[in-house]
């Protein structure tokens, strides 16, 4: 995850804050960590000397260790905290020959990498959740904005109705939402300390392993859980879960926000700046860059997505290159989804809008995009099938002809025996055919202000 191409591209496709948090430094730190707290709540509850806590705590900082001497041991150990705890006591020992005998006691390498992995979840979930927080107050200011700014509305890629693009903020603010609400049902599950021993009984502290692991939670601020979850692998797969929905819903975001971008289409654009969205042979390209990160972290999620789901079957008390499979897929996860979030944040909140284009496109069609108005007024006198062929026809006609629909409609007997002249100019204006727009937006903005 250091290498020169992660360094190349880490800015454009994930999150520097929480790459770092993620790096070779922040994952020895989350486990060292586990071992200053375990100290001092073993030394709360009587277990080890309080002097032993004092100094093994001093040891516990990663700058005291070799990122690469500990990953060549990782190659033959299996795990990095064997060789870490290694070092770690052999540091104790320098200071304190006593003390160190006290460094991992009744501990397991699980413990230590698991409750190390919940603590960097818990810094690298601060960006998302601001990050979240930030797209979704910049949704709720174009859905606001918005409300009534008309724009086609396009099912299969085609013209189908109206609508206004204060709608199309309301559902993509209204999909951030749950995900937020998600984030926050989880977390406290999510935030649980890993602490069994061995076999997951805590049998090595004897009958003070559940004070060490009430003390041991409060130190780091964890949940406590009723019992270890080792080989249990719901927590991190839920968390896995709501980041694949949640960056699905972004590359949702991103596929309209470059449709809308198109040349042809020109109703809404990414921001510009010095430097982005350019090509390296056209001047005048503005690509959507932003929108481009963000599909490619929807193509990457649900792989990464796929590895936890598929690492949650473990064998018996200790899972066999399942668990394995975690430690870099959800660190990679979370990477991808912080950096598309953070890129689609940034871009809502300085999106431009053309609403002259967006009136322009709803009435390329000359007309044809309120067929179905037409056919609802007609259906009570002429029944829904009959106004549906015959609206249906002048379509046809109109397009043949390349007339406005309103202009075949007036010279059709049957409508105009039905329909006054001013009823065909009421039916064709889009602002008159908007259904429950200004409710819905309402009810998400106001769930959003709640």
């Amino acid at each position: 995850m250091n290498s020169g191409a992660r360094c190349l591209l880490g800015p454009l496709l994930g999150s520097p804050a929480v790459s770092a948090i993620f790096s070779d430094h922040g994952r020895l730190q989350g486990m060292l960590d586990f071992e200053a707290a375990l100290a001092r709540a073993e030394a709360r509850a009587g277990v080890i000397p309080a002097r032993a806590a004092t100094v093994i705590s001093a040891k516990c900082r990663a700058q005291l260790f070799d990122p690469t001497a500990l990953a060549e041991a990782t190659a033959r150990a299996g795990i990095p905290v064997i060789p870490l705890v290694k070092h770690l006591t052999a540091l104790v020992a320098a200071d304190d020959p006593e003390a160190a005998r006290f460094v991992h006691w009744g501990a397991t390498s699980q413990d230590a990498m698991d409750t190390g992995l919940v603590l960097q979840l818990r810094d690298a979930l601060a960006p998302i959740e601001s990050d979240l927080a930030r797209l979704a107050d910049a949704l709720a200011e174009l859905a606001a904005r918005h409300k009534l700014t008309l724009l086609p509305g396009r099912t299969w890629l085609q013209h189908a109705l109206p609508i206004t693009f204060g709608l199309k903020a309301a559902g993509w603010l209204d999909a951030v939402e749950r995900h937020r609400m998600r984030l926050a049902v989880l977390r406290p599950r999510l935030l649980t300390l890993q602490f069994g021993g061995a076999a997951g009984s805590l049998a090595a502290l004897g009958d003070r392993g559940l004070a060490v692991a009430a003390a041991l939670a409060e130190e780091l601020s964890l949940t406590l859980p009723d019992i270890p979850w080792h080989t249990h692998r719901d927590r991190p797969a839920e968390l896995a879960v709501t980041l694949g929905m949640t960056v699905g819903s972004l590359g949702k975001m991103a596929r309209d926000l470059s449709l809308l971008m198109q040349t042809d289409v020109g109703e809404a654009f990414e921001p510009s700046g010095e430097g982005r969205g350019g090509s390296s042979t056209m001047p005048h390209k503005h690509n959507p860059v932003a929108s481009a990160v963000v599909i490619a972290a929807a193509t990457r999620a649900p792989g990464l997505v796929a590895t936890l789901l598929a690492a949650m079957v473990q064998e018996h008390e200790r899972g066999l290159g399942g668990w394995h499979a975690e430690w870099i897929a959800l660190p990679e996860l979370m990477d991808v989804s912080s950096g598309a979030l953070a890129h689609m944040a940034d871009t809502m909140a300085n999106l431009r809008i053309d609403a002259d284009r967006m009136q322009a496109n709803l009435e390329i069609t000359q007309g044809l995009i309120m067929a179905e108005a037409i056919t609802l007024a007609l259906g009570p006198k002429l029944g829904r099938l009959a106004a549906h062929e015959r609206v249906e026809a002048a379509c046809s006609r109109a397009m043949s002809e390349g007339r406005h629909l309103r202009q075949v409609l007036a010279e059709d007997a049957v409508v105009t025996a039905e329909l006054e002249p001013q009823d065909l100019d009421r039916l064709f204006d889009p602002h008159n055919y908007l259904g429950a727009t200004m409710t819905f937006i309402e009810r998400v903005l106001a769930a959003h202000r709640k």
